[in-house]
This record gives structure tokens, C-alpha cells and sequence, in this order.
């Protein structure tokens, strides 16, 4: 599946939100889901080793971020840093079961839209 991302401004991006929340919007199904402010917040969330590590949670389906430090050879706290990230963006699922929580690639396709 691929994720289709939109960059707005900020200012931009809270006017659709409204519009959308007052109705006077309703947003077609091939519109971005995920929204970034600028191409440098994109680039920063989806750098060569974010991608990579995105990768590496498809193949791998890692059962926990502890699992996923052995595998990449990154800090759990690092890891769990950036995958919170990448999850407010809606790239990553974080389930939780039962005492760990592991991570879900959600896509490691994007398409992108800038305006």
C-alpha cells in the first residue's frame, strides 16, 4: 500500500481541518491523509535511514523495539524515539502486546504532494 502525503503550511493545513469539521469541506479519496509543513520536516521523518529502518520492521516483523535494537544495532531508546515520531505521522502501528510494544510498517511506499 502506498501512503500519499500532503505539505501545507500550518496556517493551510488548519484551514482545511476546519473546513472539514464545519462541513464545508469533504475531502476526496485520493487526497493526501498524511500532511508534513514543510519538505524539510518530510525529509527529516523519511531520511535514507528511517526508510531503511522501515524496510527492516517489513522483513524482519521485529516482535518488539527491543527486538528491532538487536536487529539494527540502534538504542531502544533512539528507535523508540523515531518510531513515536513516525506514528503521530500514521507511517508506523505501535501494538501493544501484552508487556512490549511492536512496531508495524504501515507502508514503505510514498507518494508526495506539495503545493
Amino acid at each position: 500500500m502506498t501512503i500519499t502525503i500532503g505539505i501545507l503550511s500550518q496556517e493551510k493545513i488548519r484551514q482545511r481541518l476546519l473546513a472539514i469539521a464545519k462541513g464545508d469541506y469533504k475531502p476526496k479519496a485520493n487526497e493526501p491523509k498524511v500532511w508534513f509543513t514543510s519538505m524539510r520536516s518530510l525529509a527529516e521523518v523519511l531520511s535514507d535511514d528511517n526508510r531503511a529502518l522501515l524496510r527492516v520492521i517489513q522483513s524482519r516483523q521485529p516482535a518488539s523495539i527491543a527486538n528491532l535494537a538487536e536487529i539494527t544495532g540502534r538504542k531502544p531508546s533512539n528507535l523508540s524515539r523515531t518510531l513515536k515520531t513516525m506514528a503521530r505521522y500514521g507511517l508506523v502501528e505501535m501494538q501493544r502486546e501484552s508487556r512490549v510494544v511492536r512496531p508495524v510498517v504501515k507502508s514503505t511506499e510514498f507518494q508526495i504532494f506539495a503545493s
